[in-house]
């Protein structure tokens, strides 16, 4: 695939896992054998699809109103870096904390190895701290 198209893969990832939800595009877009670091906690390795699915069910069940804005993606060979900002309002308690009803911002930045059409590797800093700050500030200004 080209960079050009590779962005296009990426793109559609955010659009269609992120931002409508869609865990079959999970399963279509990423290898069976990927590799993915700093999307879930410190030193957790994303192996499968399935791995992937699990992390995304925390996060959209916290977040299930997540919107994500792909503010720059650009690419080189078989990568491509997205820089990304997501909106999102904390009304679920799948993260082991009870939902503060709090809207939250984060920004991120990923990387992704393509080939033939699926994504193999990646690698997230997302700004989690961020979000726990906000998060926990909502928690003590209501209590």
């Amino acid at each position: 695939m080209s960079v050009d198209e590779n962005i296009g893969l990426m793109k559609r990832w955010f659009q269609e896992v992120w931002n409508e939800g869609r865990v079959e595009t999970i399963y279509e877009l990423l290898d069976e054998h990927i590799s993915g670091w700093g999307q879930d906690e410190p030193g957790v390795e994303i192996r499968t699809p399935a791995d992937f699915a699990n992390f995304f069910e925390r996060i959209h069940g916290a977040f299930p109103d997540q919107k994500v804005t792909v503010e720059d993606a650009f690419g080189a060979g078989d990568r491509v870096v997205v820089r990304w900002s997501a909106i999102m309002t904390h009304t679920g308690d799948h993260l082991g904390m009870k939902a503060t009803n709090k809207k939250v911002r984060i920004t991120g930045i990923t990387i992704a190895r393509i080939t033939n059409g699926k994504i193999v590797e990646g690698w997230d800093n997302w700004d989690q701290l961020a979000l726990m700050q906000q998060l926990s500030n909502t928690a003590s200004a209501a209590g």
